[in-house]
């Protein structure tokens, strides 16, 4: 047989030192590749070769196209921030847009930025920054002045300050308001986003991403995202293979007994190894550094949100009736001096159980979002309830983040055949905000990995990229090594092995989406997606050390290290 190519002269983590390559597979390892015919043979100069990267929860359009925006992410008070705006503001002509991306009220000495700063830091200008976790949006009073505020969207809050009036700081659903003058995001935009997002990607060993929300809701960009996907592809700018998961509320009744889907009866499984539709997508809450996710208890008082409103369009969920006073109306402006923040549910909690059940019954997918230990409960009722009427064997339904798990939960979990999806890089970067948030009682109980494996739970690994950076390589260090950016250890109980952690970053995730009959290991007949090290991904102590040398696709080399 002869074969396209032959990677030899290399250390595979499957202990083999080649690898052979025929039509987009792999055909055979070790002896039996070095002994093959081959059009092309790759000599790789003793580097390590793992299987591609797979991020199993990500923003690949959100990523790309942010990369044209004010980058926040490494401002230390709001007077940095405002001086960064003002930068970009005075080469544009008056009335433009304004857009920063990436901070982080935890990191900023003065907390959130607010709109009279951004009005005299860009004025004439449409300001809007964008928090880092994507759910909370800060705008200045130009854009304020346009906004509808007297029909604030269920599940969201427009913070006012204590003089009552707005600080320009808009939460969760609230963003919505922004529609009007964003939305959609033309499609050529989001092309060239997915384009400039997959060659960061394919850089960093990435193969495969699964993108966390497309065509509706607060992520995605334009009800007619798939098409830019499409577009993408056939240009040849879709650079790594992508799984989209569909926005829950652009699904919707169909005719003729079809079920809860899209048009056409579409769902999860459609498309091919390059794009294919995933789970249906759905918020259940906020954001832990946020102080908006759904919490049986009150966050901790420290930190600058400690004080953050307890519940605006809350009483449209649960996370009002926890909370010791009454709710605030559906859809409202909340006041910073509210006591006893538990957060809030962004859809009711009915209605929540009503989209999964029919999205469980018409052959879906599932991934929720759920942060806040609460809203992880309310999540696992819907689960269990919608199995126990219609079981369905395999399932992979999913908690997105899965961030405050508490010990009978995760059993429950565990019970249900769900897939935990946690972010090891939010440890390093989040870190010391989410013990702020949670208090050092309830650390324990944050970003688990080591108790969800021991649970016997298949676990992927993801970035929810852009939120922080979303290089495997930090990831996988991140997961062994459980420490904040200041140093301080974070749950290091929850530390897993180099080892567990590579095998999250493929395996795992393939799994996840179904795709581990064709991704996630180096074997026979499975697709020819690897990434070339400079060093042993199992070996601890050289991890800060680690560079991508290659990454191939198809068992094409689609990226070499300059």
């Amino acid at each position: 047989m002869r074969v396209d190519a032959v990677y030899e002269n290399a250390h595979l983590i499957t202990g083999e030192s080649a690898l052979a390559v025929l039509n987009g597979r792999v055909v055979a390892l070790g002896e039996d590749a070095e002994g093959l015919s081959a059009r092309r043979r790759v000599d790789l100069g003793g580097a390590y070769v793992v299987p591609g990267f797979h991020d199993a929860h990500n923003h690949m359009a959100w990523y790309g196209m942010g990369l044209d925006d004010v980058p926040l992410s490494g401002c230390r008070s709001v007077e940095e921030v405002y001086d960064a705006v003002a930068r970009r503001a005075a080469g544009l002509p008056a009335g433009s847009w304004v857009i920063g991306s990436g901070y982080d009220q935890n990191k900023l000495a003065g907390g959130h930025p607010d709109r009279h700063g951004l009005d005299r830091a860009a004025p004439g200008m449409l300001v809007r920054l964008k928090h880092t976790s994507g759910h909370m949006t800060v705008v200045n009073s130009a854009v304020l002045d346009r906004l509808d505020l007297a029909n604030v969207p269920v599940g969201g809050d427009v913070v006012l300050d204590a003089a009552g009036s707005p600080t320009g700081l808009l939460r969760e659903q609230a963003q919505l308001l922004l529609r009007p003058l964003t939305y959609p995001t033309p499609l050529e935009s989001v092309v060239r986003g997915l384009d400039r997002a997959g060659e960061q990607y394919l850089s960093e060993g990435i193969t495969s991403v699964q993108e966390a929300g497309i065509g509706g809701g607060l992520v995605g960009e334009t009800p007619a995202e798939l098409a830019a996907y499409q577009l993408a592809r056939s240009r040849g700018l879709l650079r790594v293979r992508s799984t989209v998961m569909v926005a829950a509320s652009v699904l919707h009744d169909l005719p003729d007994g079809a079920g809860f889907g899209l048009d056409l009866g579409l769902r999860t499984g459609l498309g091919d190894d390059w794009l294919r539709v995933g789970p249906m997508k759905l918020f259940a809450d906020g954001s832990l550094i946020g102080r908006t996710c759904a919490m049986h208890e009150p966050f901790a008082g420290t930190g600058p949100d400690a004080g953050a409103a307890a519940s605006s369009g809350a009483a449209a969920g649960s996370g009002a009736a926890s909370a010791p006073r009454a709710a605030s109306a559906p859809g409202a402006v909340s006041d910073p001096g509210e006591a006893q923040n538990r957060g809030y549910f962004q859809v009711p909690e009915d209605e929540l159980a009503r989209t999964i059940r029919l999205a469980h019954e018409a052959g879906w997918q599932i991934a929720t979002h759920a942060i806040g230990d609460r809203a992880v409960t309310v999540v696992l009722d819907a689960y269990e309830a919608a199995l126990a009427a219609s079981p369905r064997a395999d399932h992979r339904h999913r908690i997105e983040h899965c961030a405050v798990l508490q010990p009978a939960e995760l059993r429950r979990l565990a019970s249900l055949g769900l897939i935990a999806s946690p972010q090891g890089r939010f440890v390093n970067e989040l870190g010391d905000g989410m013990r702020a948030a949670l208090g050092e009682h309830r650390v324990p109980w944050c970003y688990r990995l080591r108790s969800v494996l021991d649970a016997g739970v298949v676990l992927p690994a993801s970035s929810d990229r852009p939120v922080v950076n979303g290089a495997p390589l930090l990831g996988l260090a991140d997961m062994v090594r459980r420490r904040t950016s200041s140093g301080a250890p974070f749950s290091p109980e929850e530390a897993i092995t180099p080892a567990e952690a590579l095998r999250a970053y493929t395996y795992g995730s393939a799994y996840a989406t179904f795709a581990e009959d064709r991704l996630g290991t180096l074997e026979p007949g499975k697709l020819a997606d690897f990434a070339v090290l400079s060093g042993n991904p199992l070996d601890e102590s050289g991890m800060d050390d680690l560079r991508v040398l290659a990454t191939a696709i198809d068992g094409e080399l689609r990226y070499e290290a300059p």
